[in-house]
């Protein structure tokens, strides 16, 4: 089966930027499995972490919400090429599939556990829910959507102070909403665990299709800049503004430290589970920033993030199962035994908690698992562009 609409003229810089979250994502999953304590210890502690350390995870705050973001913008430039129903159709079927996709295959990718006794609700659950949410609200005009986007990503935070309560215990629904790390009992010895409420993923989702107005052939290149510099300003100025005043907008509040660096430390170390305002203002904001730069950079390092950017649902399943079989050698190359396969602290079988390397190491695997992914990609980029079967829409 054809597929019957023309194939879009991709936006260069969204793709640019999307493949380079792809490649920094990969880091923090690598980081989760090969470096020592990544299952122990928090890397963004302002008593216990380090400068290298705490920024090898800081940095990848960028690559889930710019992620959603951009599946949002992609959405909007659906439009033309595709009616609101066959819009609609698409996001609610593509949506069902992704959450799929994070149940079945993505949860077998990070635990190894063909018995599925940990279903993992991560990222790819939230850009399928927000999806199908998305596919009752895509009839109304882009402003709405936009509007309707900020005021979830501004509001959700109110609910912070009601979960701060006493004895606060989060209904299933309230967990999916808004309650990170609850373990939601499915059947005897499988439990989903829900590490992506989806509410706040909505909102961003729902930004990114109001922002997709951006790249409709109607505005000017210089409009488009003007308009992602002041609204990526916007962001960063709002995250500085509502932090210096640690009143509202996230949960985590900072604190005066010892030492200068620690105080930083806990100025930015602001909250991801669910993504709160100051969260999303400071990845969005940058990220916003960074597609004014992109629209007209040409050189060897965008073509190569391109080609991440441009098949980011391949790249993403594939990577953590290249992450995971390689941990798998280095935990027998370590001299682990089939009797420490199972790792009761641990949800990844292969990867016991007191497993692990220093960090130069990690980055290292982390070089070579990007490395090893560019041609695979490369050449399923180049089967995407070159058929139209159906089916490639979902993958």
């Amino acid at each position: 089966m054809e597929l019957q609409n023309p194939a879009r003229e991709r936006v260069y810089s969204i793709d640019v930027l999307r493949g380079i979250v792809m490649i920094v994502m990969a880091l923090d999953h690598v980081r989760d499995f090969f470096h020592t304590g990544a299952l122990s210890s928090d890397p963004l502690n302002p008593e216990t972490t380090h400068t290298a350390l705490y920024l090898t995870r800081w940095v990848t705050h960028f690559c889930a919400p710019i992620f959603v973001f951009l599946s949002g913008m992609s959405v909007y430039l659906m439009n033309g090429r595709k009616t609101k129903g066959e819009i609609s159709k698409f996001l609610l079927t593509r949506g069902l599939w992704l959450i799929f996709v994070e149940l079945a295959i993505v949860s077998l990718g990070l635990s190894f556990n063909p018995l599925y006794n940990i279903f993992f609700l991560q990222v790819i659950w939230a850009i399928g829910i927000s999806f199908v949410i998305l596919s009752a609200f895509v009839y109304l005009p882009w402003g709405a959507i936009l509007a309707i986007g900020a005021a979830i990503t501004l509001s959700h935070n109110i609910l912070d102070s009601y979960e701060a309560q006493p004895g606060f215990q989060p209904s299933p629904l309230w967990a999916l909403l808004h309650r990170p790390g609850v373990a939601l009992p499915l059947f005897p010895g499988h439990i989903a665990l829900v590490l992506y409420p989806f509410l706040p993923w909505v909102g961003v989702m729902f930004l990114g299709y109001g922002c997709g107005r951006v790249f409709a052939s109607d505005v000017s290149p210089a409009m488009r800049r003007s308009v992602l510099l002041t609204a990526g300003l916007g962001m960063v100025g709002l995250f500085f503004f509502l932090r210096a005043l640690n009143v509202y907008g996230d949960p985590l509040r900072w604190d005066a430290w010892p030492h200068l660096s620690q105080t930083i430390f806990s100025f930015f170390n602001v909250q991801k589970y669910p993504p709160s305002l100051l969260y999303t203002c400071i990845t969005i904001g940058p990220g916003l920033l960074a597609l004014a730069a992109l629209e007209h950079a040409r050189n060897r390092f965008t073509a190569v993030c391109k080609v991440y950017g441009s098949v980011p649902f391949f790249y993403y399943v594939l990577h953590f199962y290249l992450i995971h079989g390689l941990t798998v050698v280095a935990f027998f190359i370590s001299g682990y035994g089939t009797d420490q396969i199972a790792d009761p602290n641990s949800p990844f079988l292969f990867r016991p908690i007191a497993f692990g390397y220093p960090l130069p190491v990690v980055y290292a695997i982390w070089i070579f698992v990007v490395a090893v992914l560019y041609l695979p990609c490369k050449r399923f980029a180049e089967y995407k562009r070159s058929h139209r079967k159906w089916w490639l829409s979902y993958v």
